[in-house]
C-alpha cells in the first residue's frame, strides 16, 4: 500500500523546502516505501485538519495518521522492521535523538535568519501575508532586514558545523561507512538551504560539502532531482 504523504512546497510543486519533511522523504526512501506526495502550502490547513493539528508533515498509510517528523521515522522503524532499519540498533536510535536536537536548537537557528528572506521570496503567493506574519512576530523583526546577509553569519554557520566537519574528515557519513537517520535529520537543513537559497554555505572539497554532494546522490538522486541551487 502506497503511503501518502502531505510536504510544504513553495511556488512550485516541485520545490520541497521543508526540512521536517525532507527527514521524512529521506526515511521513506531509506526503507524502500512507497510514497505518494502531495504538495501543500502554509495556509492549506483544512487540507491536514483530520490529522488534528496544522503543520507537515503528516502521513497516511492505511487507516494510521501520523504527524511530526520524529514520530513518523519512528513509526515506520517499527511497522516495518523487515524494510532496512533507519537506525540498526537501539543505540543508535537513542543518538540520532541527540542529533535531532541539536538540529533543532543549534543548526536551524543559524540557518535560518541567513535564507529566511530567500524562503519568503519562493513561497507561494496565497502563502505570503500568513509567512509574513507568523515569522516577524517570531522574529521580532521585519522580514527585509534578514534581506542582506553578513560575512559573519556565513562564518558562524561555519563555526556551528565544526563538529560534523570533523566527523566527516575521518568517515563517510555521521554514521560511519554507510548513511543512516543521523545522516538523514542533518541533511535535511542542508536540503532545505538548497532548495530555497542561493547562499554559499559551504567550501567545494571541504568534508561537510563531499558528505552533502554523496547524499543528493542516495536513492537514485532522489534529493538532487527536487527543484533548487547548487
Amino acid at each position: 500500500m502506497t503511503i501518502k504523504m502531505y510536504d510544504l512546497v513553495g511556488a512550485e510543486n516541485n520545490r520541497a523546502f521543508s526540512p521536517f519533511c525532507w527527514r521524512v522523504r529521506m526515511a521513506l526512501a531509506h526503507k524502500q516505501l512507497e510514497v505518494e506526495t502531495i504538495p501543500w502550502h502554509f495556509t492549506e490547513k483544512e487540507a491536514i485538519a483530520f490529522s488534528g493539528q496544522e503543520k507537515v508533515p503528516v502521513i497516511v498509510d492505511g487507516n494510521q495518521v501520523v504527524s511530526d517528523s520524529w514520530q513518523i521515522i519512528n513509526y515506520l522503524e517499527k511497522t516495518y522492521p523487515n524494510q532496512p532499519s533507519l537506525f540498526g540498533c537501539s543505540q543508535a536510535q537513542a543518538q540520532a535523538l541527540f542529533i535531532k536536537y541539536w538540529d533543532e536548537t543549534v543548526l536551524l537557528p543559524v540557518l535560518l535568519p541567513i535564507i529566511i528572506f530567500d524562503v519568503f521570496e519562493h513561497i507561494h503567493p496565497q502563502d505570503k501575508t500568513y509567512f509574513r506574519e507568523t515569522r516577524e512576530k517570531l522574529l521580532g523583526k521585519p522580514l527585509e532586514e534578514f534581506k542582506d546577509v553578513k560575512d559573519s553569519q556565513i562564518q558562524n554557520f561555519q563555526t556551528i558545523i565544526t563538529p560534523l566537519r570533523e566527523t566527516l574528515n575521518q568517515q563517510p557519513f555521521l554514521a560511519g561507512e554507510k548513511p543512516n537517520c543521523a545522516d538523514y535529520l542533518l541533511f535535511a537543513s542542508f536540503q532545505f538551504a538548497r532548495s530555497i537559497s542561493p547562499k554559499k554555505l559551504l567550501e567545494m572539497n571541504e568534508p561537510v560539502y563531499i558528505w552533502w554532494e554523496k547524499m543528493l546522490d542516495l536513492f537514485d538522486g532522489m534529493a538532487r532531482k527536487s527543484i533548487g541551487y547548487d
